[in-house]
C-alpha cells in the first residue's frame, strides 16, 4: 500500500481510503460482516476511514466505532457534519450551534475521544463561513478533532474560506472531497488546481453512475453489483434519459480500455483519480468482502501517459458528461428565487 501527507497537516495516509457509506441499513446491515472488511482492510495496509454522521443515520458511525476498537491508534478516523440529524430546526448545517452538537454525538456514536478529520459535508449559505471555522477552530483546540476539511465546495468558496482564516486567524480547512470519476472531470477546471495552490489535500470519492454499464458489454458498473461500487440514491439511469448517450458511448469505449490494461472497470476508475497530482487518497466503499478484495486486488495499479492520453480523447479534460454525477449544486441555480427580483408591491387601490 501507498502512503501519502494529507495536505499541509504531516499525516500520512494510505492511497486507498476505506469509506464506509455502504455500512448500515442502506447498504450492508450486518455489523460484524462490515467490521470484518475493515479488519481485512487494515490488514492489507489502508489506514484512512472515512464516515459520516448521516450514513444510514449514525449507524455507519457506530459500527466504524465498534470495528476500531483495540486499533484506533492505528487509524486515521474522519467523519462529517452538515445534513440534518432529525427532525426539526437547527439539527444541521454549519452554524456552531450544530457543530458542538453533533461533533459530541460523532464521537459518542464512534467510542473514540479524538477524530482525526472532521468535515464539512457541503456548504451552507445561511451561515458565515467565519462562524464554521471558527467553531472548528475551537474544537482543535480542544482536543477533539485534530483537522478539519469541507466537502463538495465550489473553487470560489475554497478561496473565500482560505482568505478568511488569513484574516480572523483562525484554522484553515485542510482537505476537499469532491466527487471524482473519469466520467465527472469538472473539479479538473478550478477545485483540483486551487487545493493544490493552498496546499489543500484533495481526497476523492470516486462516483460512477447507477447503471453506467451499456447493454452488451458483459459487465456492470461500479454502481450497480461491480466490486467496490458505491450505491448512488439515485434511480438507475439508462441510455433512454435524456443526456445519457455521451455518458454511455463513453464507457463503452472505457470498457475496451480498461480490458486492455488487463483489470476491472471499477479498479480502473480507481487508478486514474490517484493520477493527479492534487489527490492525495481515493475512498473505495466496498459493500461486501468480495469488493473490497477485487479493488485491493487492484491497490498498485498505476495508469501511463499513453492510456491517460486515450482517456483524454474519451472524455476531454475538465467536463461533466452527465451534469448529475457532479453531486450538488448550489442554490443559485436550484432555487430560483436567487434568479429573480421581487415583483414591486402593488399600491394601495
Amino acid at each position: 500500500m501507498r502512503y501519502r501527507v494529507l495536505g499541509g497537516t504531516g499525516i500520512e495516509v494510505s492511497v486507498h481510503c476505506l469509506g464506509t457509506m455502504m455500512f448500515g441499513a442502506v447498504g450492508n446491515p450486518d455489523h460484524d460482516d462490515c467490521a470484518r472488511i475493515v479488519h481485512a482492510a487494515l490488514d492489507r495496509g489502508v489506514n484512512f476511514v472515512d464516515t459520516a454522521d448521516m450514513y444510514s443515520a449514525g449507524e455507519s458511525e457506530e459500527i466504524v466505532g465498534k470495528a476500531l476498537r483495540g486499533r484506533r491508534d492505528d487509524v486515521v478516523l474522519a467523519t462529517k457534519v452538515h445534513f440534518p440529524m432529525g427532525e426539526g430546526p437547527n439539527r444541521g448545517g454549519n452554524s456552531r450551534r450544530w457543530i458542538v452538537r453533533a461533533v459530541e454525538d460523532s464521537l459518542r456514536r464512534l467510542g473514540t475521544d479524538w477524530i482525526d478529520l472532521y468535515q464539512v459535508h457541503r456548504p451552507d449559505h445561511t451561515t458565515d463561513v467565519e462562524e464554521t471555522l471558527g467553531a472548528l477552530t475551537d474544537l482543535v483546540r480542544a482536543g477533539k478533532i485534530r483537522a478539519f476539511g469541507c466537502s463538495t465546495f465550489p473553487a470560489e468558496e475554497i478561496v473565500e474560506a482560505h482568505h478568511v482564516a488569513e484574516r480572523r486567524a483562525l484554522g484553515r480547512f485542510r482537505t476537499e472531497q469532491p466527487p471524482y470519476s473519469i466520467l465527472a472531470r469538472g473539479i479538473e477546471t478550478s477545485v483540483l488546481p486551487v487545493c493544490r495552490r493552498y496546499r489543500w489535500a484533495c481526497w476523492c470519492g470516486v462516483r460512477w453512475p447507477p447503471g453506467s454499464c451499456p447493454a452488451g458489454t458483459g459487465r456492470a458498473g461500479p454502481s450497480t453489483s461491480a466490486p467496490g461500487a458505491r450505491r448512488s440514491p439515485r434511480p438507475a439511469s439508462t441510455p433512454a434519459l435524456p443526456g445519457n448517450t455521451a455518458k454511455y458511448a463513453a464507457v463503452e469505449q472505457l470498457v475496451a480500455l480498461a480490458d486492455e490494461v488487463g483489470c476491472t472497470l471499477p479498479q480502473f476508475a480507481v487508478a486514474f483519480t490517484a493520477v493527479h497530482p492534487a489527490v492525495t487518497s481515493t475512498i473505495i466503499g466496498p459493500r461486501t468482502m468480495d469488493q473490497l478484495d477485487a479493488l485491493l486486488a487492484g491497490a498498485e495499479l498505476t495508469l501511463d501517459d499513453a492510456v491517460l492520453d486515450r482517456i483524454d480523447e474519451i472524455v476531454p479534460p475538465g467536463t461533466n458528461l452527465y451534469q448529475p454525477d457532479g453531486a450538488w449544486s448550489p442554490p443559485t441555480l436550484t432555487d430560483p428565487s436567487h434568479r429573480r427580483r421581487p415583483l414591486p408591491a402593488r399600491a394601495a387601490a
